[in-house]
């Protein structure tokens, strides 16, 4: 199988490397809209105009599936990419809503939810985490994360504080969803926060065992052949997943 993998930049490189280390795939295409980043600060229809620019850029390579792997684009454009995609297009929020409702057995459970601006505007993850049964809800936009990750701060003062920011009148969850594909590189930072207590959903691992359950893949013998692609600065993000992808 031969995948594409579009983020809005160089976020989805998290999911990335979840794909790179199951093996799932012959060749992955990694294309990074670094031009236009970031789309979590922007309106509904510019979001879904640029992921369907997105979507002519994989149509020039034969893939079998485009995995939308930025949770804002997932949440305002995936409807509108499925029906111009000669491919199945999938994106990250389903596969951490199963993710979460399969780990979590108490509909009680408290559940904090960390995205940008547009996602969690989008009520993308509350509207179907509620259809789930789950009430006990709190969404909120941490968007500062996304530049501490991109200089490469995975702990130390500045996340401190800004943790300090965003959570100090936040009760102990009992799961956090990382709503943008930066998060994870900051997810020990923020598990340890809130003393390692709560489960902690990864849109990469997620949607690894989404595809392994949907599409029954295995792992293979040899590693993906991977292609990088950016529409600004490629040598830039080939600098960034090298040091993300090798960390």
């Amino acid at each position: 199988m031969k995948i594409g993998v579009f983020d809005s930049g160089v976020g989805g490189l998290s999911v990335l490397k979840s794909l790179l280390e199951h093996q799932l795939f012959e060749e992955i295409i990694y294309y990074g809209d670094t031009a236009r980043v970031p789309y979590g600060v922007k309106d509904k229809n510019t979001i879904i105009r640029y992921s369907l620019d997105a979507l002519e850029f994989f149509k020039n390579f034969e893939i079998d599936l485009l995995i939308v792997a930025c949770n804002t684009a997932s949440a305002f454009a995936l409807d509108e990419m499925k029906k111009l995609a000669p491919f199945d297009v999938i994106g990250v929020i389903e596969p951490g809503i199963i993710a979460t409702t399969n780990a979590l057995t108490c509909k009680e459970a408290s559940i904090l939810i960390l995205a940008t601006k547009a996602t969690i505007a989008s009520k993308s993850y509350q509207n179907r985490l509620h259809v789930e049964g789950f009430n006990n809800i709190n969404a909120i936009a941490t968007s500062l994360f996304v530049p501490i990750v991109e200089e490469n701060i995975f702990n130390g003062e500045i996340l401190q504080s800004t943790m300090n920011h965003y959570f100090k009148n936040i009760t102990q969850p009992d799961a956090i969803i990382l709503g943008c594909t930066h998060f994870p590189l900051i997810s020990k930072a923020i598990s340890a926060y809130f003393n390692d207590n709560a489960l902690i959903i990864h849109s990469g691992e997620a949607i690894v065992e989404y595809l392994q359950n949907s599409f029954n893949l295995s792992r293979q013998d040899k590693k993906s052949n991977l292609k990088l692609f950016a529409s600004e600065n490629p040598e830039g993000l080939k600098t960034i997943a090298y040091s993300w992808l090798n960390s």
